[in-house]
């Protein structure tokens, strides 16, 4: 005879939740905030080419926002955003549950990365927002451009 296991507990959302479902909220969670692969590759190529920067640090001390790499010296803060995240114009799709709070929470993070590009340019600082689908290598090749050109006092 064997022991037959134990039925899991019927998940229910929290009231307000935007998780539909139990599988929805462990897809959700599951998503990383930083150390994406995106950005890792980013990163590999950036570090190849002899550059250092901080990884996933706020460009400004008194600032909530962080980056996905700073390089300090030369003031210049970049961003890798994920499609969905950041209402990417070419790949977004809404979610066809709860699109009220989707709406709000998509439209909620790009009016976050506006205010936060324009205080950091404010502080003269240099943002770069790239895609997570574009090509790595060509993102790479233009934050060598922005970081050498600010050392040499080009860009400043």
């Amino acid at each position: 005879m064997t022991k037959k296991p134990p039925e899991p507990e019927k998940w229910t959302p929290p009231a307000g939740s935007w998780a539909s479902s139990a599988a929805n909220r462990r897809s959700m969670l599951g998503n990383r905030s930083r150390d994406t692969s995106p950005e890792r590759a980013l990163r590999s190529l950036l570090h190849a080419r002899g550059l250092r920067y901080r990884v996933a640090a706020k460009p400004l001390p008194k600032m909530r926002r962080t980056a996905d790499l700073v390089f300090g010296p030369t003031k210049v803060a970049v961003f890798v955003d994920g499609c969905f995240w950041h209402g990417c114009p070419q790949h977004f799709v809404s979610p066809k549950t709860n699109p009220d709070y989707w709406r709000e929470k998509i439209g909620g993070n790009v009016r976050r990365d506006r205010e936060t590009d324009a205080r950091l340019a404010a502080e003269g600082w240099l943002v770069l927002r790239f895609w997570e689908h574009e090509n790595a290598g060509d993102c790479a090749a233009v934050v060598w451009d922005a970081v050498t050109s600010r050392r040499s006092g080009a860009g400043r």
